[in-house]
């Protein structure tokens, strides 16, 4: 496994490129998006991020709505930026949070990548439609 670094196009990753870039994502990064995502106060956060769209949320508003304390807080965004689920921002004197879309999608697209096989798909599965790049939510 690679040592981590920064892409010029997106966050920080085992393997030089943004999830955004990687047309199949690895394994590894979905085990480690999938890991950070299992976890009660981690999820909520991640989704309200992703309600928030991208005009994104400030760590006190984000504290507030979950009813997290702070330092808590600081732990489950560190979990979810190191898994590339999320950027940080500096804006003035507050850090504003954002859910990363291409991460999202990539990962979805992961685990759909061999939907139903040869066969055909379940009602119930959305393997006919594509993932699509969301821009805000």
């Amino acid at each position: 496994m690679g040592r981590p670094h920064r892409s010029p196009a997106g966050p920080l990753l085992r393997f030089g490129r943004s999830l955004g870039e990687l047309s199949l994502m690895k394994a590894t990064s979905a085990v480690d998006a999938l890991g950070a995502l299992a976890q009660e106060h981690r999820l909520a956060l991640f989704r309200l991020l992703v309600q928030a769209g991208d005009k994104g949320m400030a760590a006190g508003a984000i504290a507030e709505a979950l009813g997290v304390p702070n330092s808590s807080l600081s732990f489950h965004l560190a979990q979810l930026r190191n898994a590339g689920l999320i950027l940080q921002e500096r804006q003035h004197r507050s850090l504003i949070y954002r859910a990363n879309y291409p991460a999202m999608n990539a990962l979805v697209a992961y685990l759909m990548e061999n939907c139903c096989g040869e066969g055909e798909c379940a009602p119930s599965a959305a393997c006919e439609t594509p993932v699509q790049e969301r821009k805000s939510a």
